[in-house]
């Protein structure tokens, strides 16, 4: 068997499709145009170039991009300052805070400082809280992604056997909180699990999302499996830098029904993601119908 590959990179294109038609009606039909602020402390790489993408793509589907960028001594009463005032500007419907922030801030009085209604990221207790209830939340961007990607592949997931490897609040929680939503039969497993190999053969879908290269080889997936890979991990081989995921591609490829690679399955939905969250947020802050087949 060689498995089907799920193109991450032309479904999130797709999304970033639908989402551009929808905020062109709700500008045509109420003038109202979603805005997306991202706050960014510090000077990391990786998190320059993550905004610099999110704000680009942010403009692509007709959306403002409001950018903040603060310098990496910004002391925390002033980064809640400017959530403070992001929270009561009309303008902004979503709010992203770039992780991982400088070590003198504290992260989870940040995230849990921004209006609930606002939070994009998914990231805030009360989201948190309403998600695992099974009431109507703002869901993290890349569990929301992987859900889209394996509801257009199976249509249904009712009654499939899932197992999440990892436990993270940012992705193997709130995926193992989706799938039980879409009637799954659920296990979250992690490095400390048992008989793992075993854990992961009996599963229908297996979203690895532990942060540890190659980590699950092909002989651990069900034949016939869909296998979704959260994981990016930065490698050398070869004398070379490569991007890997939790999974053994080629050896799992050969047992899998489906497979997202990596690069180029979840990552790029991560973005297509967070566009969706910022117009769903401004529908419901405008007590409009919320976007079709973009939220949960």
């Amino acid at each position: 068997m060689v498995a089907e590959v799920i193109d991450g990179k032309a479904f999130a294109a797709k999304v970033r499709a639908q989402v551009a038609d929808q905020v062109a009606k709700l500008k045509e039909q109420s003038g109202i145009t979603p805005g997306l602020a991202v706050v960014l402390v510090g000077e990391d790489p990786a998190s320059q170039v993550y905004v610099r993408s999110k704000g680009k793509q942010t403009v692509e589907v007709g959306m403002n991009s409001y950018e903040h960028k603060l310098d990496a001594e910004t002391s925390e009463e002033d980064l809640l300052a400017l959530i403070d005032k992001l929270n009561n500007d009309p303008a902004v419907h979503g709010i992203l805070v770039q992780l991982p922030l400088p070590k003198h801030l504290n992260e989870d009085l940040v995230i849990n400082s921004i209006d609930p209604a606002k939070d994009v990221d998914g990231f805030h207790i009360s989201n948190v809280g309403l998600l695992g209830t099974g009431q109507k939340s703002m869901v993290p961007c890349t569990p929301l992604g992987c859900l889209m990607m394996l509801r257009d592949y199976h249509g249904s997931l009712s009654g499939m056997d899932a197992v999440v490897i990892g436990r993270s609040n940012i992705v193997g929680k709130p995926m193992a909180q989706l799938l039980l939503g879409d009637s799954c039969t659920v296990t979250i497993a992690h490095s400390r699990t048992k008989d793992l190999p075993d854990v992961v053969r009996r599963a229908d879908i297996v979203v690895a999302a532990v942060g540890r290269p190659e980590m699950v080889p092909g002989d651990w997936i069900k034949e016939g499996a869909t296998v979704i890979d959260v994981g990016i991990n930065r490698i050398e081989r070869d004398g070379k830098n490569k991007l890997v995921g939790d999974v053994d591609y080629a050896s799992a490829a050969e047992r899998a029904g489906a497979i997202t690679p990596v690069p180029g399955g979840v990552g790029p939905m991560t973005i297509a993601c967070l566009l969706a969250n910022t117009l769903t947020a401004c529908c419901r802050a405008n007590s409009l119908p919320e976007p079709e087949g973009l939220t949960v």
